[in-house]
């Protein structure tokens, strides 16, 4: 397809991206960006350097860009790229000038080691998400949907790993003597008015949870949690910001990568406006490895991973699922993806076979082109594409050789990755965790005899929150718990608003300090719980 402005040879231009040539020129126009995408291949045909490719075009039109980097080759981008021989003979073949350029990058990493930590409270991660990510039955999970249920109905915050701990310690019912008091009894008696839950059933989500900790899980639960609209950031050039998500020590863990995109995914979807179709996207989110979100998923999480799919580009968010089968893909959610790069298939197993014809399937026929065979055939840096065009049909498929990137192809150096974190526009927002007041410390003061939250107390000493703990109880009668604000109450917004602006202008042990009195007094004052579940609010739709 021609390119609506300026010459083909100049590269990308204000409306398309110029992904390869061919016979003809391929281009991924920006306003169907949002239309989802899908990048597959066998390891070593391409794959990288096709997502680069891409990553580079949308940023360098203004769209923020998110990307899993499971090698760390996706790095690259950040630094000035090389002009290798190989690379100015590709570029010199497809009427190019090579230019050099590099790419405003924020890394992140959910263990906190090469990039910004990234978190989330267990009460935005819910209980399907999380019974997902422990391997629960459907058993454990009613336990678990039984505990948030408890969290709600006595105003227990959920935010980090030990509070949900507590939480499933104190809903097991517990034999008490005459004439002896426990503490916990109204929390009990709330969790068996739901039926019973076994000391067996809990005492295995605990093992679970043990094992989700034993392999950094726990990293990822608590505060400060992680802000959207960080990921939506344009540099001073007005060029979109490309967020890295560190994954190679996440990759050891595949079920805990998994649920962390697809709670990012939910997150965006509940939390970004309705846009409609736009000149551009608002973010363009590449999941690599994407066959792990798919893997043994129930029945009832796929219907959510198709909704959120399907739903999300409504809000400007064009999502590419990136991995080396097009078959590990199902077809309800395939069906979603228009925008195509088909690198080489291997055809060595009936398996292999039944995926090069599946492949070749899914395209829009060309009568120039046996393309199941030319699958089998493409070289590296080769591939098949197919890009919708300007009224949503997708385009005959062509053989392209994709242009070479214009970053660094490769992995950055650990100096290189030091410096980037240094000048980091979010250097020091959540590089320190804080430890809110929430169900553990709460739990923690009705078996010690002090029922009272920080709010009840008002200004009795230095634990019960002083002048925010007054504010917070004032707030909190203003507001209440039932004001309906989507999938937070209108005191739940305020209180997470609140906490992070306090948390993210302090550091040390001011942070931890501010954030006990802010999220145990405001928090627990104003609202029950942070929302429910990161599908939460879609299961109720």
């Amino acid at each position: 397809m021609a390119p609506s402005t300026a010459s083909s040879t100049a590269g990308d231009t204000d409306k398309q991206i110029f992904i390869g040539k061919g016979d003809h020129e391929a281009w991924l126009t920006l306003a169907l960006g949002n239309r989802h995408g899908l990048v597959t291949g066998a390891t070593g045909t391409g794959k990288t350097v096709s997502l680069q490719v891409m990553a580079e075009g949308f940023a360098r039109a203004g769209v923020p860009v998110f990307a899993a980097d499971i090698k760390g080759d996706l790095s690259g981008i950040a630094e000035v790229g090389e002009g290798k021989d190989f690379i100015l003979q590709r570029a010199k073949e497809m009427g190019l000038t090579f230019q050099p350029d590099q790419f405003s990058t924020i890394f992140w990493d959910v263990f906190g080691e090469q990039g910004h930590p990234v978190r989330a409270t267990v009460s935005e991660m819910g209980p399907l998400l999380l019974a997902r990510l422990l391997d629960l039955n459907d058993v454990q999970e009613g336990v678990l949907n039984v505990a948030f249920r408890v969290a709600d109905e006595n105003g227990l915050t959920l935010l980090d790993m030990k509070d949900l701990r507590s939480l499933l310690d104190a809903i097991v019912p517990k034999p008490v003597k005459k004439d002896e008091v426990d503490p916990l009894a109204e929390i009990r008696a709330s969790a068996s008015s739901f039926g019973n839950v076994s000391k067996a059933t809990v005492g295995t989500i605990q093992r679970q949870l043990l094992v989700l900790e034993n392999q950094g899980g726990d990293k990822f639960f608590g505060e400060p949690a992680l802000e959207l609209k960080d990921f939506l950031r344009t540099d001073r050039d007005g060029r979109g910001m490309v967020n890295i998500l560190v994954a190679d020590k996440l990759m050891a863990s595949p079920r805990l990568y998994a649920t962390f995109l697809l709670w990012l995914l939910s997150e965006l979807f509940e939390e970004l406006p309705e846009v409609g179709d736009l000149p551009k996207p608002k973010l363009v989110f590449f999941f690599d490895e994407a066959h792990l979100l798919f893997n043994d998923a129930p029945k009832a999480l796929m219907d959510k991973i198709e909704q959120v799919v399907r739903l999300i580009r409504s809000k400007g968010v064009g999502v590419y699922f990136v991995t080396q089968n097009p078959i590990d893909v199902p077809d309800r959610v395939l069906a979603q993806l228009g925008n195509r790069v088909q690198h080489a298939l291997r055809a060595f197993t009936p398996r292999d076979q039944k995926a090069v014809a599946a492949a070749a399937d899914t395209f829009r026929a060309n009568p120039k082109l046996d393309t199941a065979t030319a699958i089998t055939e493409l070289g590296k840096g080769e591939a098949l594409v197919s890009f919708l065009e300007g009224n949503g049909t997708p385009a005959m498929v062509q053989r392209v050789m994709v242009r070479p990137p214009t970053a660094r192809i490769g992995p950055i150096t650990p100096e290189e990755r030091k410096a980037i974190l240094n000048a980091s526009p979010v250097k020091g927002k959540y590089d320190t965790a804080v430890d809110s007041d929430s169900a553990y410390e709460m739990l923690q003061r009705r078996v010690a005899g002090n029922a009272a939250t920080p709010a009840e107390a008002g200004t009795a000493g230095p634990d019960g929150g002083g002048f925010l703990g007054t504010l917070g109880g004032i707030v909190g009668s203003i507001f209440g718990t039932n004001t309906s604000r989507g999938r937070l109450t209108t005191g739940q917004v305020i209180a997470r608003s609140v906490t992070r602006s306090v948390t993210n202008k302090v550091v040390g042990g001011i942070v931890a300090n501010v954030g006990k009195q802010v999220g145990g007094s405001l928090g627990s004052s104003i609202g029950r719980e942070i929302v429910r579940g990161a599908l939460g609010g879609i299961m109720k739709r």
